[in-house]
C-alpha cells in the first residue's frame, strides 16, 4: 500500500475494499456522493442510505458509470424520522451479513426553526439523534463485523458554541447557527464518548481480536471543493493503523485539535445519557 497527501486536497492510497460493506448517510450528493464514488472504486459493497431515493438512484447510475461497480445499492433513510431509521436498520440486520465502515455523513446546515417528526429540533435532531439512534441499531452487526470502523463527519462549527444541555432543542431560543454549532459539537462528543465505550469493551474482547475504530472527521466550510472535503472522510474510511487512534479528531488526512468543550468527557458522558433518554433508549 502507498499513499500521499498534500494538504489532503487529493489524497490517494491503493488501498483495496473488496471485501468489506460500507453505509455511507447522504451519499446522494456532496461528500457523500464522493466518499461512495472512492470507496466504491475500491471494490466495497456500498449501501447508499438517502431520504430522497430519485437522487439517490441518480447519483448511483453514475458511480456504477465512473467505477463499474455493480454492489452499490440505495436504501431509504430519513434521519429525521426514527421510524424510518429503525425500518433502516432492521433492514440492514436482516439482509446484510457484515458492516465494515458506518459513515454518519448526512445533515442539515443552518436552516429555519422546525421540528423532526419525533419533536426534536431539526438541526440536533438529523445531525445527532438520528446518527446517534443509527449507530445503537447497527453496532451489534458492526461489533461482528470487526475489524470496523465509525466514522463521523463534523466541522469547524462545533467551535462556535458550547453545549445547552438543558435547551438541546432551541425551545428557549433559535439561532440557526448556534443550533448547527451544537449539533456539530455534539456528533464530536459523541465519537469521543463511543470511543472510550468501545475500548472498554474492546479489552473484554481481546481473545477475539475485535476492534472498531471511531474517528471524527472534520471539515471546513466554504473553503473546499466538494472532492477536496471528502478527502479526509475517505482517509478515515480507508487509511490501514489508524486503529490506536480511535476517537481521534481528522481535518486535512492528519490529527487535529478540537475545542475545550469537545474534549471534555463528562460533557460527553451526559450529552450521551441526555440523547438516550430524548429517544427512549438504554445504551450503556
Amino acid at each position: 500500500m502507498s499513499c500521499r497527501a498534500v494538504c489532503c486536497h487529493r489524497w490517494s492510497s491503493e488501498e483495496r475494499l473488496d471485501s468489506k460493506t460500507a453505509i455511507i448517510t447522504g451519499a446522494n450528493t456532496g461528500i457523500g456522493k464522493e466518499t461512495a464514488r472512492d470507496l466504491a472504486a475500491r471494490g466495497a459493497r456500498i449501501i447508499m442510505a438517502c431520504r430522497d431515493l430519485e437522487r439517490a438512484e441518480e447519483a448511483r447510475s453514475e458511480i456504477l458509470e465512473d467505477t463499474g461497480n455493480a454492489n452499490v445499492v440505495v436504501r431509504k433513510l430519513d434521519l429525521s424520522d426514527c421510524r424510518s431509521i429503525r425500518a433502516f436498520a432492521e433492514l440492514i440486520n436482516k439482509e446484510e451479513k457484515q458492516v465494515n465502515i458506518l459513515i454518519n455523513n448526512a445533515g442539515i446546515m443552518m436552516c429555519p426553526y422546525s421540528k423532526t417528526t419525533d419533536g426534536f429540533e431539526m438541526q440536533f435532531g438529523v445531525n445527532h439523534l438520528g446518527h446517534f439512534l443509527l449507530t445503537y441499531l447497527l453496532l451489534d452487526l458492526i461489533k461482528v463485523s470487526a475489524p470496523a470502523r465509525i466514522v463521523v463527519v463534523a466541522s469547524v462549527a462545533h467551535t462556535w458554541t458550547s453545549l445547552r444541555l438543558d435547551d438541546l432543542n432551541s425551545e428557549n431560543g433559535y439561532d440557526t447557527m448556534k443550533a448547527y454549532g451544537q449539533s456539530k459539537l455534539a456528533n464530536v462528543l459523541f465519537a469521543r464518548a463511543l470511543a472510550k465505550k468501545l475500548k472498554v469493551q474492546s479489552d473484554l474482547w481481546r481473545h477475539q481480536h475485535q476492534c472498531i475504530q471511531v474517528a471524527v472527521k472534520i471539515f471546513r466550510i466554504f473553503t473546499k471543493t466538494t472532492v477536496e472535503g471528502a478527502q479526509t472522510t475517505i482517509y478515515c474510511a480507508v487509511q490501514p493503523g489508524l486503529e490506536s487512534q480511535s476517537g481521534a479528531y481528522f481535518s486535512d488526512c492528519a490529527p487535529a485539535r478540537c475545542s475545550r468543550s469537545a474534549s471534555d468527557d463528562d460533557l460527553a458522558q451526559e450529552l450521551w445519557e441526555s440523547s438516550c433518554s430524548m429517544l427512549g433508549i438504554t445504551w450503556q
